[in-house]
């Protein structure tokens, strides 16, 4: 399902994609969310569409930091939970390892009793066999949804009457010939193809029109269809103003007996912020076609209508913009595809975003908790490097697989990680595996936090680079120019 480029390339997702499957006459949808905290607002939007979660597992390595957030925001709505530990063919696997883990994940997450009685199904996604014992697995992936039927409460319908419509829009998708489209699930009543409707949220002017296609989800695809009921995921086009958050409702006899707007949409706040302004140096305009202050700013105002999470602010220059986000990889994947896109742009260093305590009066800043699996040959350098940059150890040991890896566990503040993983890849030769999770805002640590105890090479003069210039260079540190290519004064090379 991670059909987008960089996903591929990064081997994550990125976006909350449906799917939906028949099997034995009832219809189950699907949601793939992403793991990584820095997309939280795509998991945050599309979980009051859910009746209950698959939490999937590697059957070495267990439950990691990522998952620890995408389980909690589902506990807390009272979710219930089905695990599924995957790749159970592996010749490492430990299934009894990692329920064990997962229920004690569980616990420290406050789960209630209901919630941790959960039913796991051992599966290998590649072969596509799942079973209720690891070593007793069908030829296919039945007993997987056998158990989503049975674990899985069914939605709760109120209504199915049309002047009772009520669903909130969750995501917005762009067809190149319907426009703006809507995906929601209804959670009362029903809704026609053509039919006059209204999208309204509390607080805000009501926005009419009518509907002008109807779809929903079957397989990897969609089919448009004449109408929908109370517990479907629909997509809908006919009103191009349609914004996440929005609630849809009836407008047939001018919406008199329309329901109330649901509650919008709560996301978290942003904990880093950059700036992505017009590119001004003397080599601007020769790689991107989409140059100027105008085209960047409604390219980022137009990446709010669906990226919930991201918040975008005017600056005192005309040419900048403030843009923030969950994280370093939240932004850099919207700087990625906007470069992808033809934007040529300069882009300032990424800065925390502090926040005063209205109780304590206190300045906080985001810190995130971070786990790092390494040869125990490097652990020492590991330690070194969060050590200098104000991390607090919280835990350390042995990984229990009998790979020979340490698995170090540190809390630091976001500050000390903006360039941290770069420094790590180095110290440790590409062998330490890091994850890392937003954990709080807490009091702000007092003075700077060491980045980099290294400084930059920069070219002296306007010029060519000679293959001469870089021999002399190379010695000094790294280099990512070649011979050949143009320079200007105070250019990283």
């Amino acid at each position: 399902m991670d059909s987008e480029d960089q996903e591929r390339e990064r081997g994550i997702t990125i976006l909350a994609k449906n799917l939906a499957v028949m099997r034995d006459g009832v219809k189950i949808n699907i949601m793939d969310t992403p793991g990584h905290a820095d997309f939280g607002g795509e998991v945050e939007r599309v979980l009051n569409m859910c009746d209950g979660v698959l939490l999937v597992v590697d059957s070495v390595e267990g439950p990691k930091p990522q998952t620890r957030f995408v389980l909690d925001k589902a506990l807390r709505r009272g979710m219930k939970v089905l695990v599924v530990v995957n790749k159970i063919d592996r010749p490492a696997a430990r299934p009894d390892y990692v329920v064990d883990k997962v229920f004690d994940l569980m616990m420290e997450l406050g789960a209630s009793d209901e919630q941790i009685d959960f039913t796991t199904v051992f599966a290998s996604g590649l072969q596509g066999i799942a079973g209720m014992e690891p070593d007793a697995l069908a030829q296919d992936m039945s007993p997987l949804f056998d158990a989503v039927k049975e674990c899985i409460d069914p939605p709760k319908i109120e209504s199915v009457k049309s002047e009772d419509l009520q669903c909130l829009v969750s995501n917005i998708d762009y067809d190149n010939f319907k426009g703006k489209m809507g995906i929601a699930r209804i959670t009362k009543g029903t809704v026609k193809n053509g039919q006059a409707i209204a999208l309204v949220r509390p607080g805000a002017a009501k926005k009419t029109g009518r509907l002008s296609s109807l779809f929903v989800f079957d397989n990897l695809g969609k089919k448009e269809v004449d109408s929908a009921s109370a517990g479907e995921i629909i997509m809908f086009s006919g009103l191009d103003n349609v914004e996440i958050g929005d609630t849809l409702v009836t407008n047939e006899g001018g919406g008199q007996n329309a329901a109330e707007p649901l509650p919008p949409i709560a996301v978290e706040q942003p904990t880093v912020r950059m700036t992505i302004g017009v590119n001004k140096s003397p080599l601007a305009g020769r790689e991107g076609k989409f140059l100027t202050s105008r085209m960047i700013r409604d390219r980022l105002f137009k990446e709010l209508d669906r990226n919930v999470a991201l918040k975008v602010e005017e600056t005192e220059s005309a040419d900048k913009y403030a843009v923030s986000g969950r994280g370093q990889l939240h932004l850099t994947v919207l700087i990625e595809t906007m470069r992808r896109e033809g934007f040529e742009l300069e882009v300032g260093p990424p800065v925390v975003i502090y926040k005063k305590n209205e109780e304590t009066g206190q300045e906080e800043e985001p810190f995130e908790m971070v786990e790092v699996r390494v040869p125990e040959e490097y652990s020492g350098a590991v330690i070194d490097l969060f050590n200098t940059r104000n991390g607090e150890l919280q835990d350390m040991g042995i990984d229990d697989g009998g790979e020979g890896m340490s698995v170090i566990k540190y809390l630091i503040p976001t500050r000390g990680m903006l360039g941290l993983r770069s420094e790590m890849l180095t110290a440790t030769r590409g062998t330490a595996i890091i994850d890392a999770v937003f954990d709080s805002y807490r009091e702000k640590i007092k003075g700077e936090i060491q980045s980099r105890d290294k400084g930059s090479l920069l070219a002296f003069e306007d010029g060519v680079i000679t293959s001469f210039g870089l021999e002399n260079a190379q010695d000094r540190g790294k280099l990512f120019v070649k011979a050949g290519e143009e320079t200007y004064k105070n250019m990283s090379e």
